[in-house]
């Protein structure tokens, strides 16, 4: 795989931890700061976001990894002391900011962990050992999610005396159900790669060794559908839990028929 030689950004990226790479319709997002576990902190996060923004329109499957033991360790700790992160705002700076400036912070914050469910792609995760707090959100962030049996997923926000603020709660809420959903977030306890599979938050659990192929298997199985094929499918089913049945089933129906039409040659 080869970084997009177009964007002079890259080097900056994988100073702040994030790497992409591209090979014809499948990109590699990789956290590559393992010394530290991957820690997040807001250079990650713009990072991530400008590469969700660089993608090839021929790219068709992201998938993100890891480098290291852990998948990520969360918010770097720094960010609560008074010292802080270089050209960065501490909590306390935060907290005393403006109603409106806080929240577009947060908003901003928040950018580099919505663009993975994007209609023209299906995004998987890759996770090994421990992902915490912010760590979790941004596998939650994915569409999907294969895991090693060494995985440890914690969401210790409420811990913190903070909440999950990183649009992880409602892939959280959607995959495992409201009452596990609230019982992990506000107990904050582990939840390991056999719950992950049993309960649907984790599509598949494989020995640590074989995370990387089991996820090269899956986006070759999810690159041999046409395209629009997949778009449309997606499309239905991430719309499916704000419809009636109903609504569903004519759903359903108007995609069929751009499909129809489009196999058949037929324009609208």
């Amino acid at each position: 795989m080869t970084a997009p030689a177009t964007d002079p950004q890259a080097e900056t990226w994988e100073q702040d931890g994030v790497r992409l790479e591209i090979d014809g319709d499948v990109a590699l997002v990789t956290l590559c700061q393992p010394k530290r576990r991957n820690a997040q902190s807001p250079a990650m996060w713009r990072a991530l976001s400008a590469a969700g923004r660089e993608l090839p329109g021929t790219v068709r499957v992201v998938v993100l990894r890891a480098e290291g033991v852990s998948f990520s360790a969360g918010l770097d700790r720094a960010m609560f002391t008074p010292e802080g992160l270089p050209g960065e705002r501490n909590f306390i700076q935060l907290a005393a900011a403006e109603d409106k400036d806080l929240d577009d912070t947060i908003a901003g914050f928040q950018e580099a962990f919505t663009w993975w469910r994007r209609p023209d792609v299906i995004s998987i995760a890759a996770v090994q050992g421990h992902a915490v707090g912010a760590g979790f959100q941004l596998a939650l962030a994915c569409d999907l999610r294969v895991v090693a049996e060494d995985v440890q997923f914690s969401m210790k926000e409420t811990s913190l005396g903070l909440v999950p603020d990183l649009a992880g709660t409602k892939p959280l809420t959607e995959l495992v159900g409201y009452a596990r959903a609230l019982e992990i977030c506000a107990t904050g306890r582990w939840v390991g790669s056999e719950e992950a599979v049993a309960t649907g938050l984790a599509n598949l659990a494989v020995p640590a060794d074989e995370l990387d192929g089991a996820v090269r298997d899956l986006a070759a199985a999810l690159l041999a559908a046409p395209r629009n094929a997949v778009i449309e499918t997606k499309a239905l089913l991430q719309g499916a839990g704000a419809r009636s049945y109903d609504e569903q089933r004519s759903a359903e129906r108007v995609a069929q028929a751009r499909r129809m039409r489009d196999l058949a040659g037929i324009g609208d």
